[in-house]
C-alpha cells in the first residue's frame, strides 16, 4: 500500500541547517535504495498559492493557501510500504517531525 506523508510546519519555522539537509539526502537514499520512495518534493511557500472554487459554476481564484493555518503544508513524501507502522517508521526519519507535523494517510489507488 502506498501513503502519503504530508509535512506541516509553522510559517515562521527557521529555514534548515546543512545538517537537516544532509538528513533528508539520507532519508532520500536510503527509502530510494529500499524500493520504498516512490515520490516528493518541497513546496514553494505560500505567497506562491492559489485557491481555485467553483461556486454556482462560476471558477472562484483567490490568491494564497486554502485556509489560513498555524502550521503550512511544506512538502510530501509518498511510500509504499506493508502497513502503517512501516510508514510510520518512514514518517519519523522525516527530519521536519523534531518542529512540525506528519500527517500518514493510505493512499486510494484505482
Amino acid at each position: 500500500m502506498k501513503y502519503v506523508c504530508l509535512i506541516y510546519l509553522p510559517e515562521d519555522a527557521p529555514a534548515g541547517t546543512p545538517e537537516v539537509f544532509h538528513q533528508y539526502e539520507r532519508l532520500n537514499e536510503d527509502a530510494a535504495s529500499q524500493g520504498v520512495l516512490q515520490s516528493g518534493g518541497e513546496l514553494a511557500g505560500t505567497g506562491s498559492a492559489t485557491s481555485l472554487r467553483v461556486r454556482e459554476g462560476k471558477r472562484v481564484i483567490t490568491d494564497g493557501p486554502f485556509a489560513e493555518t498555524k502550521e503550512i503544508l511544506t512538502g510530501f513524501y509518498v511510500f509504499a510500504c506493508a502497513s502503517l507502522d512501516e510508514a510510520l517508521e518512514w514518517a519519523e526519519r522525516i527530519p521536519a517531525v523534531a518542529h512540525g507535523t506528519i500527517e500518514i494517510r493510505p493512499l486510494i489507488e484505482r
